[in-house]
């Protein structure tokens, strides 16, 4: 069926022509004139058999009409000529009447199908003139014939013969109109489709054109905060180290004052340098440059440094951070990447718990998947920065010993464990603590 299917569409552009080529007035002309080439050319044979010389006659010229004109404007490229129609109509029909028993002949049958086909195939500014030419001429020649009624020839005698001529003529009009409307009705859906798929395809530009406009917007708000991060909080700590130089340099420090101005000149160093780290990292991601490296990678062995770097940072809030990670826990992972992840996670769990707090990280096996579990006793997350925890629009806050951070951490985490085929999530009670999940494929 598919085959037949192609095969009609094949034959339908070869005969027909396409909406490329051809106007839809154009497409309707051809294809009504191989319909009306077919049927004429069965009626001169037929006519000339039942002894109808005149309507064979008249079917024989008609045919070579339509095949000339089919011809000249398939495959020559003329366009066919709208006045010509109607003009051979006027001349071959009217001929016939006189000479095919006037008002008691099959002519006037014909008629309004020539009509149909004449307004077809014109433009619609040419609908009226021919509707008018062809009632003025209807009317006139059979006034003509009301007058003069020796001027109309009988061919055949009345009874057999003019049931002959109506019985053979009767169904041009009813196939053409059949084939008009038939073709016009497919034309018209055709155009429709056409339509429809190109206010579909406009709609989807439209969706296309939206959506780069929502990630322009986006890249819009990424760059704003970059620029905030870059002009004040990596510029501040620079600002103190150099305040500090210069004051060492003038000896206009106090030796009791040294060990404070240090350690504060350490946090905000320490801080500075986190921020830039995550800050690279980040746009390193964004402009593609990070190359992922999944292995299989013991999740003990590999996070025990990390882990143990994080232990000595939290002991200095005075935080206790515990670890169980049982040792055959085979996970596929990018090393860097999770290391990353969990010096963020745990980073930001030391700054937003208070001294003497704890943290926790456990892993275990869960319906096939690695669950990684950083469980903190901090300050919580409101319930109004959730929504945007881990997008680049949330709003950086302080720690519990004023520590500042950069809004890029859980940005990065999302991207990066994403990254590596796996999710995380969260929990958070204000005033309880927070509990970060990440979950990673095991080994295979």
């Amino acid at each position: 069926m598919p085959i037949l299917n192609l095969r009609k569409k094949l034959a339908s552009l070869v005969l027909i022509g396409n909406h490329i080529q051809f106007p839809l007035e154009g497409r309707i002309f051809h294809g009504i004139s191989i319909g009306l080439i077919i049927l004429t050319s069965i009626y001169v044979p037929y006519n000339l058999y039942v002894g109808l010389y005149v309507g064979a006659i008249s079917a024989f010229l008609c045919a070579l009409f339509f095949s000339y004109q089919y011809y000249n404007s398939r495959f020559r490229g003329n366009p066919h000529n709208n006045t010509l129609f109607g003009i051979f109509g006027i001349i071959i029909f009217g001929s016939n009447y006189f000479t095919n028993s006037g008002i008691n002949g099959s002519t006037d049958l014909i008629w309004p199908v020539y009509l149909l086909l004449v307004l077809a195939i014109s433009p619609y500014q040419q609908h009226l003139k021919w509707l008018l030419i062809y009632l003025v001429f209807f009317m006139t020649i059979h006034a003509i014939e009301f007058y003069n009624p020796n001027l109309i020839l009988h061919p055949f005698i009345a009874g057999k013969g003019q049931f002959l001529d109506r019985i053979t003529i009767f169904p041009i009009p009813v196939i053409s109109i059949y084939v008009i409307i038939r073709y016009i009705r497919r034309s018209y859906d055709k155009e429709r489709q056409i339509t429809q798929e190109k206010s579909l395809a406009v709609e989807i530009s439209n969706e296309k054109i939206s959506l780069q406009k929502d990630q322009l917007a986006q890249s819009n708000i990424e760059k704003s905060k970059l620029m905030s991060i870059i002009s004040h909080d990596l510029r501040a700590p620079l600002v103190n180290i150099k305040s500090y130089l210069e004051l060492l340099a003038q000896n206009e420090i106090a030796s009791d004052e040294k060990p404070m101005l240090e350690k504060a000149l350490l946090k905000s160093t320490s801080a500075a340098l986190e921020m830039l780290s995550n800050l690279l990292n980040w746009s390193k991601s964004q402009m593609g440059g990070t190359i992922l490296n999944l292995t299989e990678i013991n999740l003990s062995d590999s996070l025990l440094s990390t882990l143990e770097m994080q232990q000595i940072h939290a002991s200095t809030k005075e935080i206790k951070l515990t670890y169980s990670i049982p040792p055959q826990l085979i996970v596929n992972a990018d090393l860097d990447m999770l290391q990353l992840v969990l010096r963020n996670l745990i980073s930001n769990a030391i700054k937003f718990t208070a001294k003497g707090g704890s943290i926790s990280i456990d892993a275990n096996e869960i319906a096939n998947e690695c669950k990684i579990t950083i469980t903190d006793t901090g300050i919580g997350i409101p319930e109004v920065l959730k929504s945007e925890i881990f997008s680049i629009k949330s709003v950086a806050s302080y720690g519990t010993n004023n520590e500042k951070g950069v809004g890029l951490g859980l940005v990065l985490c999302k991207e990066f464990i994403e990254n590596q085929g796996g999710r995380i999530s969260f929990e958070s009670i204000v005033g309880k603590g927070s509990s970060f999940y990440i979950f990673l494929s095991l080994k295979k």
